[in-house]
C-alpha cells in the first residue's frame, strides 16, 4: 500500500506498455502520448498485455522513481474508457494495486509462499 496525500494524482494509460520500457521511454509516453508532465509529481500507472504487471513512474524532487508489481495469479482489472488516460484518486491506487477490481471492487484473494520457485 502506497502512502500517499490526497493532493496527488494517479493518471492510468490505457493502451497496453511493453514492460521493458524504463524511465526515458516511459516519461516520453506521459508528455507525448498521454499529454501530461511527468516533472509534476503526480504518478502515471503503465499496465502489461497480460495485466499482470504495473509500472508506476513519478518525478520525486531531484529524479525519476519506477515502482513495479507483479501479481503471481490474477490481473489488475481497469475499468473500460475511451481515452488514452484516466485519473484515479490515491485511494482507487491502493484499491487496484490491491488487487480489487476498480468496477465492482472484488479483492484477489491473497497468495502466501514460503519458497522462491
Amino acid at each position: 500500500m502506497l502512502n500517499l496525500p490526497p493532493s496527488i494524482k494517479a493518471y492510468v494509460s490505457t493502451d497496453v506498455t511493453d514492460m521493458r520500457r524504463s524511465i526515458t521511454s516511459l516519461s516520453i509516453i506521459v508528455q507525448e502520448v498521454l499529454h501530461q508532465d511527468p516533472f509534476s509529481g503526480h504518478l502515471f500507472v503503465f499496465c502489461s498485455k497480460r495485466g499482470d504487471k504495473i509500472k508506476i513512474l513519478y518525478w520525486d524532487r531531484n529524479g525519476y522513481c519506477l515502482w513495479y508489481k507483479i501479481l503471481e495469479r490474477g490481473i489488475f482489472r481497469l475499468p473500460k474508457v475511451q481515452s488514452k488516460v484516466f485519473m484515479i484518486t490515491p485511494h482507487e491506487l491502493n484499491l487496484l494495486l490491491e488487487g480489487i477490481d476498480l468496477t465492482d471492487k472484488n479483492r484477489l484473494r491473497a497468495v502466501e509462499f514460503d519458497t522462491i520457485k
